[in-house]
């Protein structure tokens, strides 16, 4: 029987931040028009920060079932380590699931954007099938791309349309910021797991792009991600505080592009999503500094 630490350290609250950030981005960019909400703002964090940990207790679980955790490199897996029985760990995923359901409903009902039921459905299945069912998409190297979709563009996206009702540029520009800044960490990660996800199969993006160029391709989203606010400058100048954020990104960068001991990417992972964090935080501040000082 795991430990409420081990299902806590199973829970892999480092990856949350990511979570978070585009539900604050889309609010900052519903604050933008004029429109922000509080207690769909809450709604919409539930929903993020529950599948969050339902994606990790899944993957936890598909990965532990498969074998690919037996060569892993990185925190305690409940299910490939045998703190916890892989009926339990599924059993925790739905849980997630089923309460971000009930969240997402509820924000979709106080909305009155009935289309985003739908969505919320392809989220949990794309939370699943991630690593899980017969065919999981993560082990094709399309993991990045679902991940940028939904933990950037849709997260984000969908956050300002229950408030606001519409989008704007800065909606946009947010979603795309945080999406390339989830990719980063999922980079980060696999690039990390090269190694053990070669021999057990799983053909992740880094281990198709291989170990040099998957490298680059970490360093390149991250710095679309921080470049991109700049669009929104011309309209709001204090945006530029979002760039306080640039040394913690250069560092990242630094230790993924030289590192040699795959042990040394862990902290790379919760540095990307304080990252994201940290950028949409500032930009919110931004926003309001803009609409209340000028």
């Amino acid at each position: 029987m795991a430990t409420p630490a081990q299902w806590v350290e199973g829970a892999r609250l480092r990856t949350l931040p990511m979570a978070a950030a585009p539900v604050i981005a889309g609010t900052a960019a519903a604050q933008a028009l004029h429109a922000a909400q509080l207690v769909p703002a809450v709604l919409a964090l539930l929903v993020a920060l529950l599948l969050q940990i339902g994606v990790n207790y899944a993957n936890d679980y598909s990965d532990g079932v498969r074998g690919t955790d037996d060569e892993r490199v990185g925190p305690l897996r409940l299910t490939g380590s045998g703190a916890a029985t892989p009926r339990q760990v599924k059993l925790a995923a739905f849980a997630c699931f089923g309460f971000a359901a009930v969240a997402g409903v509820t924000l979709v009902a106080l909305s009155g954007q009935w289309w985003l039921g739908v969505v919320g459905v392809l989220a949990i299945a794309a939370a699943w099938g991630y690593t899980g069912g017969k065919k999981p998409y993560g082990y094709m190297g399309l993991g990045d791309v679902f991940v940028f979709i939904f933990f950037g563009l849709v997260a984000t996206l969908g956050t300002t349309i229950t408030q606001a009702g519409r989008l704007n540029l800065d909606s946009w520009v947010l979603a795309i910021s945080t999406g390339l800044f989830a990719c980063a960490l999922l980079m980060a990660n696999n690039i990390r797991d090269i190694p053990g996800d070669e021999v057990v199969g799983k053909r992740t993006l880094a281990v198709r792009l291989g170990d040099p160029r998957a490298r680059l391709a970490f360093t390149a989203e991250l710095f679309v991600g921080m470049v991109l606010p700049l669009l929104t400058v011309p309209h709001n100048p204090w945006v530029l505080l979002v760039y306080a954020m640039s040394p913690l990104a250069v560092g990242a960068a630094i230790t993924v592009l030289k590192s040699t001991e795959r042990r040394g990417l862990i902290p790379v992972l919760k540095q990307c999503g304080f990252i994201s964090l940290g950028v949409t935080v500032l930009y919110a501040v931004a926003v309001l500094v803009f609409q209340y000082v000028g």
